[in-house]
């Protein structure tokens, strides 16, 4: 079920999920896009009956199935949600970006200004199951940036038992109600009922109901990735999230059933997700190995989890943990656990990674929940150069500058010289104007 390989034998391209949408997919989501630009709200109901089986009217929810949503989840859980939500904040704080004001040289004024991005839409995936956990990391962040308007496009729920559905969504199953109990946590302002490409591309684009947002943010299926990236550059995204992925690095000393649980926790997410052990025991590769074939005949999702670990899992053997690291390195995983002792020692070898947990007793569930840290990171090796989701991905930065008289006078020369190397003439006569309405001829 699940490979050992030895170092030497490890090809990283092929390690790398393979993320690239398909012909028919792309052609697909290019389709649904121009649909709800053109037609709106119309092709939003075609698209949702076709797709999810719901006929709906409107697809806001009302304030009252909202506010219904609190009082319909268990309690204990809204509590553990709002102990997850205390957790995000106070690590987002830390965050905040105040800009700044610059005094360089005599009669020059320099700064940066920090300004909240107006309005952004958060895509929560649905389906088979409820991700509560996304709203409170993609919307605290937001909130705490100071955006205007957070609204969540979410699709109907498939589990109609924990779903709320208002007077005007009778017809299917509406929202999960532990979805809007974390957006009323996460202080969201509104919440459609629309899923996939046509949710991103309502978002794009607006539609009689649905605003159009400056950004999006949020994970999804491959048709929900595709529509992100076809729409870039009309609005901003977050990032291209692939398949979901966990590297753990381990030694002889590590307990092998801790493995093998983290393991299957990251491949019953879906069939493409991906899970690695990198470690300097065979020893310990093969009780990993058994250990996980014991452990997923009990897994609700057992298919889902050993479809991840045949077709895209491994446990690779290298000679020595400074060659395990080389290996972190090259692969830059989504999540890493450093299931070593004395696990801070090795902090500093870390270079690409999307979220580090550090020690045995941090399971990476902790991440995806409350520990604090954002859940929205960069996957499938894209932490070579990107970083996880953040308070300064819902604003903007504005630079200024301030030049006075004394300035212009120290500066011009240097600045009409660049120009004429650049050979833009119009530049350097930018500046020359200004000298002549100082009665000064070059």
């Amino acid at each position: 079920m699940l490979k050992i390989i030895d170092s030497t034998e490890l090809d990283m391209e092929r390690v790398k999920t393979k993320t690239a949408a398909a012909t028919e997919v792309t052609a697909t989501v290019a389709a649904i896009l121009e649909d709800v630009k053109n037609r709106g709200d119309e092709a939003l109901r075609e698209y949702t009956s076709r797709f999810d089986g719901c006929d709906i009217a409107e697809f806001e929810l009302s304030r009252s199935a909202m506010d219904n949503a609190i009082k319909t989840v268990d309690p204990e859980f809204i509590k553990v949600m709002e102990r997850a939500a205390a957790n995000i904040e106070s690590y987002h704080l830390n965050q905040v970006s105040t800009g700044f004001d610059l005094l360089p040289k005599k009669g020059i004024i320099l700064g940066q200004k920090i300004t909240p991005i107006a309005q952004v839409g958060c895509y929560i995936p649905g389906g088979t199951a409820p991700y509560p956990s996304s709203v409170l990391m993609n919307c605290i962040p937001a909130k705490i940036a100071g955006v205007k308007e957070i609204v969540i496009l979410t699709p109907p729920s498939s589990a109609p038992d924990t779903a709320i559905a208002d007077s005007r969504t009778r017809e299917c199953n509406g929202v999960d109600a532990r979805i809007l109990a974390a957006a009323e946590i996460a202080g969201v302002d509104r919440v459609f009922t629309v899923g996939g490409a046509q949710a991103i591309a309502a978002l794009a684009y607006g539609t009689q109901t649905i605003p159009r947002v400056n950004k999006i943010t949020g994970p999804g299926n491959m048709y929900v990735s595709e529509a992100k990236r076809q729409v870039y550059g009309i609005v901003g995204i977050d990032m291209l999230a692939g398949p979901s992925d966990i590297l753990i690095v381990a030694d002889k000393h590590t307990n092998p059933k801790i493995i093998a649980a983290d393991m299957l926790s990251q491949c019953e997410h879906g069939a493409d997700s991906k899970a690695v052990l990198v470690t300097d025991s065979l020893r310990l590769a093969k009780k990993v190995q058994a250990e996980i074939k014991v452990q997923i005949q009990t897994l609700p999702r057992k298919d889902i989890a050993a479809k991840a670990l045949k077709d895209n899992s491994m446990i690779v053997v290298a000679p020595t943990i400074d060659e395990v690291f080389t290996i972190v390195n090259k692969l830059a995983p989504e999540h890493l656990e450093v299931l070593l002792d004395e696990p801070f020692n090795y902090l500093s070898r870390i270079v690409n990674a999307g979220s580090v947990f550090l020690g045995t007793y941090t399971a990476e569930t902790f991440g995806d929940y409350l520990a604090g840290p954002n859940h929205v990171i960069p996957t499938n090796g894209t932490a070579h150069f990107s970083s996880p989701l953040t308070v300064d991905d819902f604003i903007k930065k504005t630079s200024y500058t301030y030049f006075m008289k004394e300035a212009l006078m120290t500066n011009y020369a240097d600045a009409i010289r660049f120009a004429k190397e650049e050979r833009l003439e119009a530049h350097a006569r930018a500046v020359e104007e200004r000298l002549k309405e100082l009665g000064i001829n070059l």
